[in-house]
């Protein structure tokens, strides 16, 4: 029996990418939704085109305003929706929502959110946890997981703030971010799966403050130490308190790739041993993977 087709919103992100490849190694036929031209993805304007027999199939569509979803969810099994925007994120769950309710046989959805979103629902986040109200009261089969910061966003900011002279850091922050690898592979388990609701949250295996998080990038990327300055932000009391990661003791799921080994991998440097990162304050909440280990 032919399986119907996935289609990932995103899928071009950096995760939505790596669940593309994990969907397709676990032989699915894949769709990824873009707003790009045609001469851009190789997709069509209607329908979905393939650039080669080795990528996954592209369609055109536009989550804000909702032109192009039909064809694209037309006969898929299931979606994962990765894409999301600093505005309009709410709005755009809402276009595919009701699109793919429209399905004679509606898919699952399966959504990307963030774990803190309903402890600091401001800006973003707020739009985040409204997207998670509107699958869930969609009628639609659907399963949202959380995970926290992937590893490629604080380095980002990293690279940003290793320019400085001196480094300023949120006093009292602490973050427990994950490789968006294993995040991948936990979407992609996900979407091959039953739908679960409101599954356990996922993050990476240390929670470590944000100042030891940039010294940490300093010392793998070979540049000199600076000073880094916690700097008090206020308004910020439930991310002070823990809102960026899951509650001690709850049944979050945990990653095994830790920092240090995400940021050796990226200088093409042997694994870095958290062990040997001195005067940092870091809490290890899961087991590191053994030498050699597949790091997703």
């Amino acid at each position: 029996m032919t399986l119907p087709p996935i289609l990932v919103t995103g899928g071009t992100g950096t995760l939505g990418q790596q669940v593309v490849t994990r969907l397709r190694e676990a032989g699915r036929e894949v769709r990824v939704l873009s707003r790009r031209s045609a001469t851009k993805t190789g997709a069509a304007k209607t329908g979905a085109t393939k650039t080669s027999q080795d990528d996954p199939a592209f369609v055109t569509g536009d989550l804000a305003t909702g032109a192009g979803l039909t064809a694209a969810v037309h006969g898929v099994g299931t979606i994962v929706h990765c894409a999301s925007s600093r505005k309009g994120d709410a709005e755009a769950t809402r276009n595919l929502v009701r699109t793919a309710a429209q399905e004679k046989e509606p898919p699952h959805l399966v959504y990307i959110s963030i774990v803190g979103v309903d402890r600091f629902p401001r800006g973003y986040y707020k739009a985040k946890l409204a997207a998670e109200a509107i699958i869930a009261g969609s009628g639609l089969p659907w399963t949202t997981l959380r995970a926290t910061q992937f590893y490629e966003l604080i380095r980002s900011g990293a690279q940003r703030l290793a320019k400085l002279p001196v480094i300023p850091v949120p006093a009292g922050v602490a973050v427990q971010p994950v490789d968006s690898g294993e995040v991948a592979a936990r979407l992609a388990e996900l979407a091959l799966g039953e739908p679960g609701g409101r599954v356990p949250d996922m993050a990476g295996p240390q929670v470590l403050s944000f100042a030891d998080g940039i010294r940490m990038y300093l010392t793998a990327t070979g540049r000199r130490a600076k000073p880094v300055v916690p700097v008090w932000i206020p308004g910020i009391g439930p991310i002070r308190a823990g809102a960026l990661y899951p509650p001690p003791g709850s049944d979050a799921s945990i990653g095994h790739r830790t920092w240090p080994e995400f940021l050796g991998a990226k200088q093409g440097l042997p694994s870095l041993c958290v062990s040997a990162v001195t005067r940092c304050d870091i809490v290890v909440v899961g087991p590191a993977p053994r030498t050699g280990e597949d790091q997703g």
